[in-house]
């Protein structure tokens, strides 16, 4: 063993996959296996597709398809093994199968689609008007939901905003899907727990990305766009009372800084940089504030970064909804970053994740990177 091998021996351990249908583990089906790919983003639900090759027996059955543990609604958990420690990809059910039948014999696939909880919030249409009686807030509203479906809350549900004889005439998750964009929040779901609230900007970082870090480097490419075309505020027009002039409010981006130094265009020696949103029927002044906040929020992330992690070197699943601190690209970039959206892949080229970061900062706020070799050189 070399003296990197000694420092690096754990999380170069190739990562494995591993598959829980109904609470158990299919290792017989393991070698049908082609892929699994786990998307995460944080507009749209976590979704999983697992891809098998089907063989028919002599019995006349097929390996895959004719399996009573495939069908839709069967709970599924995808997690990845590095050595002794396994950490949770995602859990859900089935959402749909496709069984193919190429014309090229022994090509028959199977591709099992697979969705996060938020899958069972979209069973029910729901006609309920919250507030009617006393008012409630868009947390209490969340965690109402939450329970009615069996999940805990991951953490304590944003307060959101004041509401009374909020009209809900959909599916559980496309309301809490509209209450979040209302607030500028995140509704994630994630071990079986809900998150409904802002960007956790302050949670503990998550391992750092290492770009061009020699033999530490667990980072394959990564690419950064820095968009200047972004505003630094956003402003809204107040509601006019009768017989007077409707003012206009400017709103901040209200976000931790992810840096040293916001990113913003005051030094430009030009004219202010500020849009203002639609009003999109929203009269409630208080909603068209949160309307531009979130806005404001969202244009702030001007920094923005797509790469692709190599899992096994990384030895550890990439979060969306979570800090990263990333290092090997100068000053400059060098930092923390938010994770937008994830792609987790395992197939025969081993464990990759396609990564999608913003910032909204600049300067390196992660302090020296600590080489392994640094205390004996």
């Amino acid at each position: 063993m070399g003296l990197l091998d000694l420092f690096s021996e754990k999380r170069r351990q190739p990562a494995e996959c591993v598959i829980q249908l109904d609470g158990e583990e299919i290792e017989d089906l393991y070698s049908s296996l082609l892929q699994v790919v786990v998307e995460m983003d944080l507009r749209r639900w976590t979704t999983g597709t697992l891809v098998f090759e089907t063989r028919r027996l002599e019995d006349g059955t097929w390996t895959i398809q004719d399996d009573s543990r495939f069908r839709p609604w069967v709970s599924v958990k995808i997690e990845a093994l590095f050595g002794d420690e396994s950490q949770e990809v995602m859990r859900g059910y089935i959402r749909e199968m496709k069984v193919e039948f190429p014309p090229e014999k022994g090509s028959a696939r199977v591709t099992v689609m697979c969705q996060d909880h938020s899958l069972a919030l979209d069973r029910l249409h729901v006609n309920e008007r919250w507030g009617e009686d006393v008012p409630t807030t868009d947390g209490q509203i969340a965690l109402a939901i939450a329970q009615r479906h069996g999940l805990l809350m991951l953490g304590t549900p944003g307060a959101g905003q004041t509401v009374r004889d909020l009209n809900q005439n959909t599916t559980d998750i496309r309301f809490l899907q509209g209450r979040a964009l209302a607030n500028g929040y995140e509704v994630i779901f994630r071990e079986g727990r809900m998150y409904f609230g802002e960007m956790r900007l302050d949670a503990e970082a998550q391992p750092t990305i290492l770009v061009y870090a020699g033999p530490d480097t667990n980072c394959i490419s990564f690419s950064i766009q820095d968009d200047g075309h972004m505003p630094d505020r956003v402003a809204y027009q107040v509601a006019a009372e009768m017989g007077t002039d409707s003012p206009v409010e400017e709103v901040e981006p209200n976000l931790r800084v992810l840096g040293r130094d916001a990113v913003h265009s005051s030094h430009s020696g030009l004219n202010d940089f500020v849009w203002r949103p639609h009003r999109r029927g929203v009269s409630d002044d208080v909603q068209m504030r949160a309307m531009a906040q979130q806005m404001a929020n969202e244009q702030s992330m001007k920094i923005k970064v797509q790469g692709e992690l190599d899992g096994s070197v990384y030895g550890h699943v990439l979060l969306t909804g979570e800090p990263v601190g990333v290092d090997g690209i100068g000053e400059r970039y060098s930092g923390t970053y938010y994770v937008e959206g994830v792609t987790h892949r395992f197939d025969g080229n081993g464990y990759r994740a396609e990564f999608r970061l913003l910032r909204n900062a600049y300067g390196d706020d992660l302090g020296e990177f600590q080489n392994p070799l640094a205390g004996i050189l």
